[in-house]
């Protein structure tokens, strides 16, 4: 690989290395594949678990066909431990690099059960940006669903910025829940995956697959 001798059997080979058997060059296609995951409050998006809960690698792994499973797998962005909903993954690291890039600007849609009722000034700050700690945010999308129920859809990706920024209107979150990224909706039960459509890819998350 790359002009040095791999003997680990399972050894990522990587789009653009240069592979050679028994000194001939051999050409590799590799479909990139992109699947849905309902993770469960509890799980880190961690390769460990310090805590001994438990990784979302380990409870896809489980659940995957035995097919699916030679294959790995990367997380496409992060949730926090109590956060549940939408989290994708995929073989392709490009993917990875193309759901992730501020650039991209990747709607990504949370629902969260917040202390109190938020006013409509609260939902205008949101919807203007705000300024936190790290600097001010992109204007959002928010509307509430129930008295208590903020959705919330960001253009950015910063660390715990939900929380931070319902916290930051007087609200915190008591729970969060990730329903969509860009085009691709979740509709499989908690703990449940499902392999996303070439449709999907290219339209719902806009990455061309050629």
């Amino acid at each position: 690989l790359d002009g040095r001798v791999e003997r680990e059997p399972f050894a990522p080979v990587r789009p653009g290395m240069e592979v050679r058997v028994d000194g001939q060059v051999r050409h590799l296609v590799a479909p990139v594949l992109a699947l849905m995951f309902h993770k469960p409050a509890g799980l880190v998006v961690h390769g460990s678990d310090a805590e001994g809960v438990g990784t979302v690698f380990e409870c896809l792994r489980e659940r995957l066909t035995p097919p699916l499973r030679d294959h790995e797998w990367l997380a496409v962005g992060r949730l926090d431990r109590d956060t549940t909903g939408l989290l994708l993954f995929t073989n392709d690291e490009r993917l990875v690099q193309h759901g992730t890039s501020p650039e991209r600007h990747l709607p990504k849609r949370y629902v969260a059960g917040v202390v109190g009722p938020p006013p409509e000034e609260a939902l205008r700050r949101l919807r203007e940006g705000l300024v936190l700690e790290d600097g001010p945010t992109r204007p959002a999308g928010a509307r509430l669903r129930a008295p208590d129920v903020v959705e919330l859809t960001l253009t950015e990706g910063r660390n715990h910025q939900v929380k931070r920024m319902l916290a930051a209107v007087g609200h915190p979150v008591r729970t969060l829940h990730r329903e969509a990224v860009g085009g691709v909706t979740l509709d499989v039960p908690e703990g449940a995956w499902r392999l996303l459509t070439d449709g999907e890819v290219t339209q719902g998350l806009s990455f061309a697959l050629s």
